[in-house]
């Protein structure tokens, strides 16, 4: 079993949150400088720059979960990834479907922009990305599941647009692949308030908005080889496969 450092929630230069320097070559290189092996490339409510982050990334050996962060309809953010190219598109489809038409004000809000490998835009996104999709919690969860992909609710220890500011408790029913903590806590302090949740997986991420802030903190992946099946097994804590956040 081999160890791999992984950050799973990074955003790019197309959420309008996201600093100008998250391009896909930046965010590599300072994956490569802090030693990753995985990255998650979540932007808001759009997979637009995950297959080139994706092909430039596995130039340095570094493996990339092609996602999401989805603002669900109660404003529950919710990572989700994918592992194949087919999957990920449904995903964009179904994102540009249910995101309202109302627009980003880049003088408000940030500019919202896909860049190609030499950091030239190529595509300005024109809906504001921060809004809710018309879409319920359980819905999305359901939509991901369907295209066999990993369902994370994001960030759970904080006040705003996690599941239990916006509804108040984790749903009975509810079907996730693991639950994040933000860096601003840790596991073991969270899971001693809320005890319900050490029946799920719990990871440890950025959310990343700006370059340094990548890998700090980090999740650590014991799996037999870097692939989206190892990665699910470790989740789920199957086949001897595990993970321990720092």
């Amino acid at each position: 079993m081999k160890t791999y450092r992984a950050d799973l929630h990074i955003h790019t230069v197309l959420s309008p949150c996201g600093d100008l320097d998250m391009s896909p070559a930046n965010i590599i290189s300072e994956a490569v400088k802090k030693g990753l092996d995985i990255i998650g490339i979540t932007d808001h409510n759009s997979t637009r720059h995950c297959k080139l982050i994706t092909k430039m990334a596995a130039e340095k050996g570094i493996f990339v979960m092609q996602g999401a962060e989805i603002t669900t309809k109660e404003e529950v953010h919710c990572l989700a990834f994918f592992e194949n190219t087919d999957a990920l598109n449904k995903l964009q489809e179904y994102l540009d479907e249910n995101l309202p038409d109302l627009m980003n004000d880049p003088s408000i809000f940030g500019p919202q922009v896909q860049v190609d490998e030499t950091e030239n835009i190529i595509y300005e996104e024109k809906k504001l990305l921060l809004n809710a999709i018309n879409k319920s919690f359980k819905e999305v969860e359901v939509f991901v599941h369907g295209f066999n992909g990993l369902f994370i609710p994001a960030h759970i220890d904080r006040k705003k647009n996690s599941i239990y500011s916006q509804l108040g408790f984790l749903p009975a029913n509810m079907n996730a692949d693991a639950l994040e903590v933000s860096k601003a806590s840790s596991p073991e302090h969270f899971t001693a308030t809320h005890p319900e949740i050490s029946d799920f997986s719990i990871i440890r991420s950025s959310d990343s908005h700006i370059p340094e802030n990548i890998g700090i903190p980090f999740t650590r992946f014991y799996l037999e080889n870097l692939s989206f099946s190892e990665i699910r097994q470790a989740l789920q804590r199957v086949n001897s496969r595990k993970i321990v956040t720092e």
